[in-house]
């Protein structure tokens, strides 16, 4: 019978995965995002849409059309996953999306007053969250 196990003095660096700083960032990432998810949860919202709904209102703070494509690129995200987000923003009519009209591939994307106001009670929170979660 042979044996199935991998070789992990082969394959790995690591003699455990707490010792891998890859592994360390992903689980702290993800008991980040789920704390702060259950902070959000009150306001129907998740982290990634935090995330999406207060980089639409950075970014178009002064007036500048935003395009969906400038919130991928500001994010790092993929582009079908911030896709995803924004449907489900607007859905909730907490942006607007519009075609441009210099090219019609891309959306503009804008903040409504709905948006704005849950923002305005998400944003203490994530914050406050962050301080007491990275001190």
């Amino acid at each position: 019978m042979s044996d199935d196990k991998p070789d992990w003095e082969r394959i790995s660096a690591f003699s455990e995965p707490k010792l891998s700083p890859g592994f360390t960032l992903w689980r702290d990432f993800m008991r980040w995002q789920r704390e702060l998810n259950a902070r959000l949860r009150p306001l129907d919202l998740t982290q990634p849409q935090f995330a999406v709904l207060a980089v639409c209102a950075w970014l178009s703070r002064e007036g500048k059309k935003v395009t969906q494509q400038e919130m991928v690129d500001f994010l790092g995200m993929d582009r079908m996953h911030i896709s995803q987000i924004a449907t489900r923003l607007e859905r909730s009519e907490l942006i607007e999306r519009r075609m441009a009209s210099t090219d019609l591939r891309a959306k503009h994307v804008q903040v409504t007053e709905k948006g704005r106001t849950l923002l305005e009670k998400a944003m203490p929170i994530v914050e406050e969250f962050d301080r007491a979660f990275f001190s």
